[in-house]
């Protein structure tokens, strides 16, 4: 797991009783083994295989986040973070980890991106200040951050909708 996630990761994510981020982050990215064996099972399909995913948190009911290495040559940083949730809910939640960081800064985390949209978003600041530090120039609101990261991996639904049996 990159460094700055893993800093990312030692801060306080707050559910604060369906107000905040329900997300509980790893240390670690799941073991690849195990990633396969979630991702056969989420689909329902034995003959896939889920390497081309990096689970890294997961929501209070098991929906997953992950980096979809869908940008062939990039680093993980630069990858898009998707969310498979725990009733087969699938979304696209930002186009790398710098607009992620500015979605947090908004209350706004994986889960969220994906069932709540139109939510009223609150501020943050213990990720409007990690994310102005460490992605000053992708400050963006969460509607354009979801927007944008949406129609540039467009397939993304489709693409696992169509693995599963």
């Amino acid at each position: 797991m990159p460094q700055l996630m893993r800093e990312l990761h030692r801060l306080e994510f707050d559910y604060d009783n369906g107000h905040g981020i329900d997300f509980e982050p790893y240390d670690e990215f799941m073991a690849p083994d195990d990633t396969t064996d979630w991702f056969r099972a989420w689909t329902g399909n034995n003959g896939v295989e889920g390497t081309n995913y990096l689970i890294f948190g997961q929501d209070g009911t098991g929906g997953m986040a992950a980096f979809w290495l869908a940008r062939e040559g990039f680093a993980i940083l630069e990858q898009p973070i998707v969310f498979f949730g725990s009733e087969g809910r699938l979304g696209v939640v930002a186009s790398n980890f710098a607009n992620y960081l500015w979605l947090l800064a908004a209350n706004v985390g994986p889960l969220e991106a994906t069932e709540y949209q139109g939510r009223e978003h609150s501020h943050n600041e213990q990720f409007a200040s990690f994310a102005s530090a460490h992605a000053p120039d992708a400050a963006k609101s969460p509607q354009s951050i979801i927007t944008a990261a949406r129609q540039e991996f467009s397939n993304f639904v489709s693409h696992v909708s169509g693995l599963c049996l």
